[in-house]
């Protein structure tokens, strides 16, 4: 990863802020996607990233095969035949071995093998039947309702690429080949952690002045749709040993290290201290609402670093404008850019130029499937309901003011990424 020279300690507060897209480039810029693979059961690759080109070992289907249930029969017979005697039945595993004579058929099931002197399948429901006789009430055209070897795959096709995110269909792909197992690139390991003495653990008792930690349990939840190996470290009190250990500790476990909160330039809190210690990190002002503050670099040479703010909506909102991208290229992920789309504003919004400003918004398609969105209502960054209540960002551009009802903006739909 390119160093970061940003000296913490020179960091002028008067600085210029970086535009999100700015922030966005030089983060990603930074990553380097993991090489390291490991072979996991068909089943378990679910999710996970192919580290190798797949090529078909086989054709699919392998032999021919019916489109329908059936009688499969030789077309050109119908020239002269449109009663045929039945001579057999073909069945899915279970082939018709014989040969046909002019004027003979075999009852065949969906999959079943169509014997090698067939070459038509006529649906059953245009045939009548008396006994061992099937009359065509209608005539198909030649080859009809027959699948042919390699329709689906031919032997030495490209299957997959690498870099493919396994999904369902792909899965099936592959069992089709008789693949059991596949080469996938190692999941990153992310650890995160709290720091602050007022952070208190769920079940513990609140004194005057505590809260409960709810920045851990977001990210968690964040960071599991990213099929990820996750560590919580827990909240770290404000003691320069605990801290400096956290630090170690999280650098030597992971590929990814993430904090909320305490971070900021001058803060007096020993965070800052250990990271001008023990990495080489960049203090940034972003131009963005919720947030604007973030830290970002590496620790140990090795280890990537992101301090988000610590508001509990700056620090999601942080977290999947600039880490969710970072963790999924890490993780060799290709598609990697947050959804967005045209929407109807329902109601006035307010906004100060001078930030992109990503709002908390509840969208839904009308029955033209027009995007409509509503405020979610007030939007400061600790206001943590609003964005349960929300399922999509309202992106508002850098230079834009106040939005009139009825005015067209961009969403973020919230599906899959919460």
């Amino acid at each position: 990863m390119p160093e970061l020279n940003v000296n913490p300690q020179s960091f002028d507060k008067k600085q210029l802020m970086l535009s999100v897209e700015e922030a966005q480039a030089r983060i990603l810029e930074a990553i380097l996607p993991i090489t390291t693979k490991e072979r996991v059961g068909l089943r378990q690759g679910l999710g996970r990233i192919l580290a190798d080109p797949l090529l078909a070992r086989m054709d699919v289907p392998s032999h021919r095969n019916s489109a329908m249930d059936g009688y499969a029969f030789r077309h050109i017979d119908t020239d002269i035949h449109k009663a045929f005697y039945v001579a057999g039945v073909s069945m899915a595993g279970h082939p018709f071995h014989d040969s046909l004579d002019i004027g003979q058929c075999i009852r065949i099931m969906t999959g079943a093998v169509v014997p090698a002197d067939a070459d038509t399948v006529v649906m059953q429901e245009h045939v009548s039947r008396e006994g061992d006789i099937m009359t065509l009430q209608r005539i198909p055209i030649p080859g009809a309702n027959v699948r042919h070897p390699g329709e689906d795959l031919c032997t030495g096709d490209a299957v997959l690429p690498a870099g493919r995110k396994l999904n369902a269909a792909d899965l099936g792909v592959l069992a089709s080949q008789g693949i059991g197992e596949v080469d996938v690139l190692r999941r990153p390991r992310v650890a995160f952690f709290s720091t602050g003495d007022e952070l208190k653990g769920i079940g513990e008792v609140l004194q005057p002045g505590d809260v409960y930690d709810s920045n851990r349990y977001t990210l968690f939840g964040m960071l599991n749709k990213l099929d990820v190996d996750i560590l919580d470290l827990g909240v770290i009190p404000d003691q320069q040993e605990a801290v400096e250990h956290a630090f170690a500790q999280a650098s030597q476990l992971a590929d990814v290290v993430i904090t909320s909160g305490g971070v900021s330039v001058g803060d007096a809190d020993y965070v800052t201290d250990t990271l001008r210690k023990t990495g080489t990190v960049d203090f940034w002002k972003i131009a963005v609402k919720p947030g604007k503050p973030l830290a970002f670099g590496k620790l140990n040479d090795r280890c990537l670093f992101f301090g988000l703010p610590g508001n509990p909506v700056s620090v999601m909102a942080t977290f999947l404008l600039f880490t969710r991208a970072a963790i999924l290229k890490l993780r060799g992920e290709t598609m990697i850019e947050l959804p967005e789309y045209s929407a109807i504003c329902d109601t006035p919004l307010q906004k100060a130029p001078g930030r992109k400003d990503y709002q908390r918004g509840v969208c839904h398609l009308d029955v033209r499937g027009q995007w409509h969105v509503r405020s979610t209502g007030m939007q400061g960054s600790h206001i943590l309901s609003s964005m349960s209540t929300a399922n999509c960002f309202i992106a508002l551009p850098l230079l834009a003011g106040d939005v009139n009802a009825g005015e067209i903006v961009n969403i973020i739909p919230f599906h899959e990424l919460l």
